[in-house]
């Protein structure tokens, strides 16, 4: 695991100040960077040493079959897997005729900086060679924002003490071998040699390799474009082969006289258009690269981030750690999806091989939420990708003998990849949860242009798969039996709570849709009779309910099963312990899955029913999914646990940068970095969307003594500063610029201009503080604020 000083609190920089060679994997994941469409991992510019190299193209995968060891009918047979594309990232370095390799010769100093607002990687190296030869190395690399295909490294290299030789390779390469990996489910599989070269081509400078892949046919090309700067005479020689191009530097370097080299990278792949169609792409983005130039690269950066902070900054007064690690985790979320475009965000967005790349039910439910809020032009071309696989989805839903879109548990390109049909297939709710995104989309943007592009075809269609997996019993009540919730160690149960509520508020958003849009719905083949079932099942919708405890069961009979023996069985994660069906027959949950029911449907509990809940299922939760800490925040901020809704917050926030769960190595967790924005935001400053109006209901823990949030709510950015007794909301738009909203149920207009202050409510909780299971408390943040 990471520990605590290897990145130094810094609100706008994560900062490794020596190199640990046995975190090199989780470094290169933290230090990943992305565009959404192009994602490189923070290996070290010279390949060698690595943890997982990796370059990654967003949906660029690879076929396999998905063996079992007795098949049934409707189990997908073929997975897929993100591919490990050409490494443009190499710049190696000869001194004199010793290679720079941090593991031999005296490494005097290393530091790597990520730069949350440039946007930029940048590494120094002081290095002396085995013969004695010092040099100062440095350099700093982007993928760009703004031009969607680039990459770019400036490398700047330094005699220190005398004359040296320097040989400066500039390299392409395809096929990288990949570590293998320990059995663990949530690795990805490995793939050798997934690239087949179809195309080569060089000049003085520059190089192009395209490549296609074996099963899924997809192509790639990638291109780079070297420049040198350096006094005195330079050699240079550039080289191909089918997998790897070179361009070669040979310089003498006198001290004080520093060599630069500046590489521009292009990269595209399509299912569709021709090898020279990407050739002449790549070769068009490494014009338009050269064009900017280096500096204007870095000002594009720059002024792309300063627009995204702008709306999307949280700030967190008093806790340093959370502070950066909330702009750590908006830095990727955004990296994750800028310029996704047409395609989908993975659970590990671009920064490692994770979950074998694909995406999940956690991009609408966790992800899509903030960029909704802050980046809302991202989430709408993730959304508009999930239309464009519609046609899978319907198919899938046919083949299962439903209606309508059954849209896949997880997936690159829209077929459904998952072999294990329980925690798979099983999962309904993804379509729900994908529902719900479309519809948040119009509630928080005010654009109905998504609705109609494709979003109708997607309610209509998710809702009529819930009305062929539901049914009405004898007394009239909506059932949906045999389906998997959140909880991934509940599997295929009857009447799962929040499975019923999102199927509910499915049908219920489609059915408002299609009255709005007749005409479009009717081209659909759905009339309002049609339209009036969907409501009629829903407000029918069965919800499961222990009058014996009084609380809301996860689904129908869960209070009546065996407890977990966590005094004798607390080997965690519990899936790495204990067989399956051992833990779908007890009460012991992986994350919140009740709690999800209680966060988005928070209006249909009680406040002493939301309690209760709250209190039963922090018992029997044990977070081996990152996705769960962040939502119990929420939870435990509504319920007025404020402190521990802090503890939540701060695990939430250092999943990754400090590799709480053991697997940041291949890749970031995502959706839980974006829930570092919803415990803050929809955790303490109380904010939801229910029922088409923005409320917020703000309150504030001990340590936290000023949060300040910016939203984008209908066009307009309104800004929420939160103390201790009061909190203020501004708009920051033009003079006519306004925003209606609930503050702790009062109805409020906040006008450009006209700044609102008004009394935060006092959170008093009904029960006491509940406990966890064993060893399961969230106390990590209470190590960090005592060091």
């Amino acid at each position: 695991m990471i520990g605590p000083d290897t990145f130094p609190v810094e609100p706008w920089h994560v900062r490794e100040t020596g190199l640990d060679l046995g975190l090199l994997g989780q470094t290169e994941s933290v230090f990943a960077l992305s565009n959404g469409h192009v994602g490189m991992r923070g290996n070290l510019d010279e390949g060698e040493p690595h943890g997982v190299p990796g370059t990654y193209l967003n949906s660029f995968y690879e076929d396999r079959p998905l063996p079992y060891a007795e098949a049934g009918y409707g189990y997908p047979e073929v997975g897929q897997t993100v591919v490990n594309v050409t490494n443009g990232k190499l710049v190696r370095l000869l001194v004199d005729d010793e290679p720079f390799d941090v593991r031999y010769g005296e490494l005097l100093s290393h530091e790597r900086v990520l730069d949350l607002r440039a946007g930029t990687l940048t590494r120094t190296a002081d290095w002396v060679s085995p013969a004695g030869r010092r040099v100062r190395v440095r350099s700093t690399r982007l993928v760009s924002f703004v031009q969607r295909a680039v990459a770019a490294i400036e490398y700047v290299v330094e005699a220190v003490d005398r004359p040296v030789r320097l040989t400066l390779q500039s390299e392409l390469v395809a096929n990288e071998a990949v570590p293998a990996k320990k059995r663990d489910p949530r690795v990805a599989a490995v793939l050798n040699n997934p690239l087949v070269a179809v195309e080569r081509d060089n000049g003085p400078r520059s190089a192009t390799l395209v490549h296609r892949t074996r099963a899924s046919g997809l192509q790639m090309a990638a291109g780079m474009h070297n420049t040198l700067e350096a006094a005195g005479r330079v050699e240079c020689q550039t080289s191909t082969a089918d997998d790897w191009a070179r361009t070669t530097f040979v310089v003498t370097a006198e001290p004080g006289q520093p060599v630069r080299l500046v590489k521009h990278l292009a990269y595209g792949w399509s299912s569709q258009r021709s090898h020279p169609a990407l050739r002449d792409q790549v070769a068009g983005a490494l014009s338009g690269a050269r064009y900017t130039g280096w500096e204007g690269l870095l000002r594009e950066q720059r002024q792309y981030l300063d627009a995204f902070w702008d709306a999307a900054d949280v700030e967190v007064e008093g806790d340093a750690e959370v502070q950066q690690a909330v702009r750590f985790a908006l830095f990727h979320v955004l990296q994750a999806g800028a310029r996704s475009e047409g395609r989908g965000i993975p659970g590990k967005g671009l920064t490692g091989p994770g979950y074998d790349g694909h995406i999940f039910w956690d991009t609408e439910a966790y992800v899509l939420p903030v960029l909704t809020y802050t980046a809302p032009d991202a989430a709408r071309d993730a959304l508009r990708w999930r239309w464009t696989t519609l046609d899978k989805a319907c198919a899938r839903a046919q083949e299962l003998g439903l209606r309508g879109a059954a849209f896949p548990w997880r997936t690159i390109r829209g077929e459904e990849c998952s072999g294990y049909w329980p925690a798979g297939t099983a999962a309904f709710h993804v379509n729900a949860d994908i529902a719900a995104a479309v519809e948040r989309y119009r509630v928080v943007t005010g654009d109905d242009c998504l609705e109609a592009d494709g979003g109708l075809e997607v309610l209509v269609q998710t809702a009529r798969l819930w009305m062929s997996l539901g049914h009405h019993d004898a007394d009239g009540a909506w059932h949906v039996a045999g389906v998997t919730g959140p909880d991934e160690y509940t599997a295929v149960v009857d009447d799962n709570l929040f499975t019923n509520l999102a199927a509910a508020h499915n049908l219920s958003v489609a059915a408002a849709a299609v009255r709005r849009r007749q005409d479009r719905a009717r081209d659909l083949g759905v009339d309002l009779e049609e339209a009036a079932r969907w409501v009629d099942a829903a407000e029918a919708v069965h919800v499961p309910y222990d009058e014996r405890l009084r609380v809301h069961q996860q689904h129908e009979g869960f209070t009546r099963l065996p407890e977990w023996d966590f005094e004798h069985r607390r080997e965690y994660p519990l899936l790495l312990h204990a067989p399956y069906f051992d833990l779908y027959r007890h009460q012991v949950c992986k994350q919140a899955d009740l709690g999800m029911a209680l966060f988005w449907f928070g209006d249909r509990f009680s406040a002493e029913d939301f309690a209760r809940d709250v209190d039963y299922y922090e018992r029997r939760t044990v977070r081996d999914s990152s996705l769960s800490a962040c939502v119990q925040a929420v939870l435990a901020a509504q319920a007025g646990h404020l402190e521990l809704a802090h503890d939540y917050t701060y695990e939430a926030a250092s999943v990754d940068l400090r590799d709480l769960h053991h697997n940041t190595a291949d890749g970031l967790h995502i959706a839980s970095l974006a829930g570092t924005w919803m415990a803050l935001v929809q955790g303490f400053g109380g904010l939801r969307d229910t029922a088409g109006e923005l409320t917020l209901d703000p309150a504030l823990p001990h340590g936290i003594s000023r949060l300040r949030f910016s939203v984008r709510w209908h066009g307009c950015t309104l800004r929420v500063t939160v103390r201790a007794h009061e909190a203020t909301y501004e708009v920051h738009d033009g003079p006519d610029a306004s925003v209606r909203l609930r503050h702790a149920g009062q109805e409020v207009v906040v006008t450009s201009g006209s700044p609102v202050t008004l009394p935060v409510r006092e959170r008093r909780p009904l029960l006491p503080r509940p406990p966890q299971p064993p060893g399961c408390a969230p106390a990590q943040r209470v190590r960090a604020v005592t060091h």
